[in-house]
């Protein structure tokens, strides 16, 4: 449950920077393009351009997804106790309630 959660939790930033790495890119391909139609940069330097942003963002998505999965390795290798110890209030009260609900149903099936 906890792997599950810590996963989750990864997964979500995770998306949450492709999403606003989609969002940067779209928004600077308008801005080139408008650049190139008020003549401020030639078409070419608008292709240009907007083949770095890309490369740029890749890059950058690219590492980003690195480095999730060393944090998911790490975590991985964490002991029970030392993934307890760094979860969050709410984390810990939903386990807590987890392991009460386990410990009910454990003595109404006995």
């Amino acid at each position: 449950m906890m792997d599950k959660m810590i996963g989750d939790g990864i997964k979500k930033f995770l998306l949450m920077g492709i999403g606003a790495a989609a969002m940067t890119v779209e928004k600077s391909q308008q801005v080139v393009d408008d650049l190139v139609k008020k003549g401020e940069l030639t078409v070419e330097q608008g292709k240009e351009l907007n083949q770095e942003l890309k490369r740029n963002v890749k890059k950058s998505m690219d590492e980003a997804a690195k480095a999730s999965e060393e944090v998911a390795a790490e975590e991985k290798d964490l002991t029970l106790e030392q993934k307890i110890a760094s979860m969050s209030a709410e984390e810990l009260e939903k386990l807590k309630a987890f392991i009460a609900k386990a410990e009910e149903s454990g003595k109404t099936g006995e």
